[in-house]
């Protein structure tokens, strides 16, 4: 797709409020390609704990926030209503929480997706940008997920119906999609990627305990921080190829060793691993239900106490763990089809660094203990 990148364009960010969709208005914002954002999303920004710089960012002139449930089919369609089309359509909007009944990630990623495809669709946007998920892995062979690869097996809910909303994009007529498969993504504003790790090492600091992780230093849980999967996702709508999907991954090749080596050195705490085999004999004595109540009893209580400590009454973080996260399952994907397209990393590798931006942006918030 030939663009002129002196152009300006007209944006609508669904789901734009979240994480992920407020740096991209601000990457869009900072790099000054957009004549008109409009953020929809159904929780308004004062209540996403914005910081200073994204509020500024959502101030700008050219920024319109406007509320909607786009899983409701009439919300949808007024949240595209405009004097003119929007040129890009970018879909950060989804049930990504964890915890919940098949039905409500059918009905929350699904036909939320569905209902904002076939809206763009019929406004005869641009491009539709889908923000896939990582949590596949090849049924066939244990690799590093290709993003051709058609034999995926999705190992939760939300991957379940993200990978029915990719199969289901290509039969939407008049419709020019692209698919972002991103990895672990982080960075300022995360709430539920690596945040819960830090908030555990945290209450393991306060405990003064050795943290004991299940598995094994081996582990993959490849990253990607979130400027700079905002920028591939400008880059694919420039360069990307029409119905294809893109793994955005960093050259780091993450695991969950390299993580908690850095959540060592910050929080000066030890960790150690139980190792697959014993971790199988833990899940198959307790159970993963009754292991997952014990563990949550106790990180959630000590986080209470540390927040109370601090005089933090409210804050939206937390240790609490689902079942999916205790899953020995590699997060490894294959990023060569955007490199091969000339695309860059900025931040090739997680670092010590990078993480404690996102703690002391959490501590200036008031919304985590400052003990670093």
């Amino acid at each position: 797709m030939e663009v002129n990148d002196q152009q300006k364009y007209r944006f609508l960010i669904l789901g734009g409020n979240g994480f992920i969709g407020r740096n991209f208005v601000e990457f869009l914002i900072n790099e000054n390609i957009a004549s008109k954002i409009r953020v929809v999303d159904k929780v308004v920004p004062q209540m996403n704990y914005f910081n200073e710089r994204h509020k500024n960012i959502f101030s700008n002139k050219v920024v319109e926030y406007k509320s909607a449930n786009l899983i409701n089919k009439i919300s949808c369609q007024k949240a595209f209503e405009d004097e003119l089309a929007f040129d890009f359509v970018v879909n950060f909007a989804a049930e990504t929480r964890l915890g919940h009944s098949e039905p409500v990630y059918e009905e929350g990623v699904y036909n939320l997706s569905i209902n904002c495809a076939k809206e763009s669709a019929k406004q005869n946007v641009r491009l539709y940008v889908e923000l896939s998920s990582h949590q596949f892995q090849d049924k066939l062979i244990n690799h590093s997920l290709d993003s051709t690869c058609d034999s995926l097996l999705p190992f939760t809910p939300l991957a379940k119906y993200k990978l029915k909303v990719e199969k289901d994009l290509k039969n939407i007529e008049n419709l020019d999609y692209i698919i972002i498969r991103p990895a672990l993504v982080y960075g300022l504003g995360d709430r539920m990627s690596l945040m819960p790790r830090i908030v555990i090492s945290s209450v393991y600091k306060h405990l003064n305990e050795t943290m004991k992780l299940l598995w094994n230093k081996d582990l993959k849980l490849n990253t990607v921080h979130v400027q700079d999967l905002c920028d591939a996702i400008w880059f694919c709508c420039l360069n990307g190829k029409i119905a294809n999907i893109y793994n955005v991954v960093d050259m780091g090749n993450t695991t969950q060793g390299i993580i908690d080596q850095i959540l060592s050195d910050i929080f000066s705490i030890q960790f150690d691993y139980w190792g697959n085999n014993m971790s199988k004999v833990i899940l198959k004595t307790k159970g993963l239900d009754e292991l997952i109540e014990e563990i949550n009893d106790k990180h959630m209580k000590s986080w209470c106490d540390l927040c109370v400590n601090h005089k933090i009454l409210n804050t939206p973080i937390n240790p609490y763990l689902y079942k999916e996260m205790l899953q020995n399952t590699n997060l490894s994907l294959n990023g060569q089809k955007i490199l091969s397209l000339g695309f860059s990393y900025k931040k090739p590798i997680i670092t010590k660094e990078l993480i404690l931006e996102i703690i002391t942006d959490q501590i200036k918030l008031g919304l985590f203990p400052d003990i670093l």
